[in-house]
């Protein structure tokens, strides 16, 4: 199966990320929304994996059966938080063996209300780390926050820790942001850390006023004052704001084009409509 990196070489890629659904209705839009969007032929696919590996049983199935049945590899995320070595290696090794070759590798988010997750990990460069020891030879990603990780004491350990990564793995996906300053600055302090790695930004055409929100809040992603007086306007007109998450998201990402991004990471948030029109401006627009 085609590694990520392999595909970075060859130019820009342009790629979807899928949540496992939790119920039956979900996983009838997730399936309407894999219909729809697989046939946009993306340059690869990835699926999350839920706080404490709450998904992790879901996300391998998805992930497996997405790799075998579709066109492009399927990624699937990995967190650290709460697992032994024994376990990771453990999926690992399923992974392997069912042809998966592309790992995104993150911390994971520790529980919400402050107890001690457990596990055999502390920081996600020691996942990262088993990852690429293992011998079936992954292609391994990490996170990247163009503003900062929310956890971060300050921008320059921000930025070390990453460029630390960095060094272990083939490349990063960025958390969603809306300014194309926090992007090229990123690239620019790891490059100044001598790292150069492709860094693929993440780009979230959203569709909620509500959801855009509390997301934005919890990866203290800045929402700037142009879009946000015009989600205040729009609030409570569905259409309207969706209509808005592409205007966004397609600007966003003609910016990051012309700056030379590796490639496009689009969050679908398992729905189509806007994936497949942010598709279609691109594909009409450059």
């Amino acid at each position: 199966m085609t590694t990520i990196a392999t595909l970075l070489r060859a130019g820009p890629t342009r790629s979807l990320e899928f949540f496992p659904p939790r119920t039956d209705d979900a996983e009838r839009r997730f399936r309407s929304a894999l219909d729809d969007l697989c046939v946009l032929d993306p340059s690869f696919a990835s699926v999350t994996y839920g706080a404490l590996g709450s998904t992790q049983e879901r996300t391998r199935e998805l992930v497996v059966h997405m790799n075998a049945e579709q066109g492009f590899p399927t990624m699937a995320h990995l967190t650290c938080v709460g697992h032994t070595r024994a376990e990771v290696a453990d999926l690992l090794d399923q992974y392997a063996s069912e042809g998966v070759r592309n790992i995104l590798a993150l911390g994971g988010d520790p529980p919400a209300d402050g107890s001690d997750p457990g596990g055999e990990f502390a920081y996600a460069i020691e996942l990262v780390e088993v990852v690429r020891a293992h011998p079936a030879g992954f292609c391994v990603g990490v996170a990247a926050h163009p503003e900062l990780h929310p956890r971060s004491r300050d921008r320059a350990s921000d930025r070390r820790h990453l460029a630390a990564k960095l060094g272990l793995a083939d490349f990063a996906i960025t958390q969603f942001f809306f300014r194309l300053s926090d992007y090229e600055r990123l690239v620019d302090e790891l490059a100044a850390l001598g790292c150069d790695r492709p860094v693929i930004p993440g780009v979230m055409p959203f569709v909620s006023v509500e959801g855009l929100r509390r997301m934005a809040a919890m990866n203290r992603t800045t929402i700037p004052a142009p879009i946000d007086e015009r989600l205040d306007a729009l609030a409570g007109d569905a259409g309207a704001v969706e209509a808005l998450g592409v205007e966004v998201a397609v600007g966003l990402c003609r910016d990051l084009m012309a700056a030379g991004a590796p490639g496009l990471h689009l969050y679908t948030l398992n729905r189509s409509s806007s994936v497949l029109r942010v598709w279609d401006e691109l594909a009409d627009g450059g």
